[in-house]
């Protein structure tokens, strides 16, 4: 695939824009490997390679299980990950799928389940930035690092 602009010289503004939302997300009271794998199965959704690459790497940095990140495609059908986690990752998946799934009460209640509202809404804020990311690398094709 052929790389289009890239966005961060494009618009410095919007660019900075984007990473002070990053920048606060990092900063979120959630668990950090959380938020992994919400921006790596968001990421694995919306097909985006540059982002998929980056932050599994940044999830094994972190302490990240190999086997969790080789089936959190399929999170579903292991034993792999906890009720918290597959909250978030229910939640993720609606969210990021929107317009298919219109965040059904089922998942919005599994999730105010295991997280307090301020919980919810820095989540739902963690899954709100990563679709952001996503859409820039996959419009513009930014490609991982050979």
């Amino acid at each position: 695939m052929k790389p289009r602009i890239d966005f961060y010289t494009a618009s410095p503004d919007a660019l900075k824009a984007m990473i002070a939302l990053e920048s606060a997300v990092s900063k979120l009271p959630l668990e950090k490997t959380l938020i992994e794998l919400v921006k790596l199965r968001t990421s694995q959704i919306n097909g985006c390679a540059f982002c998929l690459d980056m932050h599994s790497a940044d999830a094994r940095k972190g302490g990240e299980d190999e086997r969790r990140l080789y089936t959190l495609s399929a999170w579903r059908e292991t034993p792999f990950f906890t009720p918290r986690e597959r909250a978030a990752l229910a939640w993720t998946e609606s969210l990021t799928l929107l317009s298919q799934t219109h965040a059904p009460d089922e998942d919005y209640e599994l999730a105010a389940s295991e997280f307090s509202p301020k919980e919810m809404v820095d989540l739902t804020v963690a899954i709100t930035t990563i679709n952001a990311w996503n859409r820039l690398a996959v419009g513009f094709r930014k490609m991982p690092q050979a």
